[in-house]
């Protein structure tokens, strides 16, 4: 024969229950860390956007390199002829020549060079705010994880409770052992549920020191902050608008079509004949023969040279240079569409999440505790079963989860948006 437990008896058990701890794997020193703090740590000491940053040093450096001249070249030489019987005697020659750039190719490669140099700059600011919104999306999840670790420890923590509150029931005979062993069972799957949500977090808190990039053996950075808060009203038109304005993706393509014509403009500029200068002296010394005696010369010349260019008969940089120009007219074509494509695409995906986030604040977290408060009543006062208790748990659990999951997508729908629209005002 069952005996009835008092309630007051229960609550107690319940308590004694609450106080077991999920013996999860927390070793590290954990730090608070703000977004402001984090999303200040990932510009100055990400060790991708630091390598990106040389893009534009290098590029800098390539538009100093453009602006110098041609070198000049100097020559020297000496003749001896050779004749000691006839004393034909000796001479030095010296010369010196440059290039004369024609066609302006020196004013193109300085315009190619400060092309480049600025696609260099829009690219490494679009590296930056892809950087941050995927840093912000891992900011996100590690608060995600650590929401749902948190949700999972409590349950794991009732339902130990419950399970030692069977165990003193089945020994005052008021259960029956397979109801204890049960609930017992019902713990132990829920403490493995801990550890996996444990593993989550701290592989999530790992992905931040990555970001910041710091590797320390034995430090996590814990994410503070509500992600509940990220309720924004749009006009679509305006966000579109932004976009094309503020995109660092469209302003490296448009940087990239004038790469392309000032490429051209310098192979244009490669096919015209440049001109050589040169400038010598020559001196011979004394011939003392008596056949042909001769004072020591020196000699001055001048001349210039003209290459010819029968390499410009062949047309294929010129050629490429010209298609190079259609292409970068099509990308930048192609960015555009795509730009607002994506504004559209996010806009949508973010008011549904928001939809979803409202479907939740209408009553259906409190449903559901209710429902699981009811039930847990109701079993200590041996009026139902522990599978309706059970049951009426993993409801509790996936919907909280479901609720933190909507939280994040709802939260990450805004930063694909702003990410799209090229805006940023995400702070919590």
């Amino acid at each position: 024969m069952k005996k009835k437990m008092t309630p007051l008896f229960l609550i107690g058990c319940l308590a004694a229950g609450l106080q077991t701890s999920a013996q999860t794997a927390t070793s590290f020193i954990r730090i608070p860390l703000t977004y402001d703090s984090f999303l200040q740590g990932v510009g100055q000491h990400n060790l991708g956007y630091a390598a990106e940053q040389y893009n534009v040093a290098m590029a800098t450096a390539n538009t100093t390199a453009a602006k110098i001249f041609p070198d000049p070249q100097l020559s020297m030489g000496a003749v001896d002829n050779g004749q000691r019987r006839m004393k034909m005697g000796y001479g030095f020659t010296a010369e010196l020549g440059w290039t004369l750039e024609l066609g302006g190719k020196r004013r193109a490669r300085i315009h190619l060079a400060t092309s480049q140099e600025e696609m260099a700059q829009a690219l490494l600011t679009d590296y930056f705010r892809q950087l941050r919104a995927n840093a912000t999306l891992d900011y996100l999840n590690a608060l995600k994880q650590q929401a749902i670790y948190e949700v999972r420890y409590n349950s794991y923590q009732s339902m130990q409770g419950i399970a030692d509150a069977d165990s003193i029931r089945f020994k005052l005979g008021a259960i029956t052992a397979i109801d204890a062993r049960q609930s017992r069972l019902e713990a132990a799957a829920m403490r493995n549920e801990v550890y996996e949500g444990d593993a989550g977090r701290q592989t999530a808190l790992l992905q931040l020191s990555t970001l910041l990039g710091k590797a320390p053996a034995d430090t996590l950075y814990q994410p503070t902050g509500d992600f509940s808060g990220f309720e924004r009203h749009f006009d679509l038109a305006a966000l579109l608008t932004a976009a094309l304005n503020n995109r660092a993706d469209l302003l490296a393509a448009r940087k990239s079509r004038q790469t392309a014509k000032d490429a051209l403009q310098l192979a244009k500029a490669n096919r015209v004949l440049d001109l050589g200068l040169t400038a010598g002296v020559g001196n011979n010394a004394v011939v003392r023969n008596v056949v042909a005696p001769t004072p020591s010369t020196t000699a001055v010349t001048a001349g210039i040279s003209i290459p010819l260019k029968f390499s410009n008969r062949n047309p294929g940089e010129l050629k490429a240079a010209t298609y190079g120009v259609l292409q970068a007219d099509v990308v930048y074509e192609q960015t555009v569409v795509q730009i607002q494509q994506e504004v559209r695409q996010a806009s949508i995906n973010y008011y549904a999440a928001g939809q979803q986030v409202r479907q939740f604040k209408t009553g259906l977290l409190a449903d559901a505790q209710q429902v699981l408060e009811g039930k847990k009543y109701s079993y200590s006062r041996g009026e139902t079963t522990l599978l309706e208790v059970l049951n009426a748990q993993r409801t509790y659990n996936e919907t909280q989860q479901s609720y933190y999951e909507t939280l994040y997508n709802y939260a990450a729908a805004l930063v694909e948006l702003e990410r799209a629209a090229g805006i940023w005002d995400i702070n919590f």
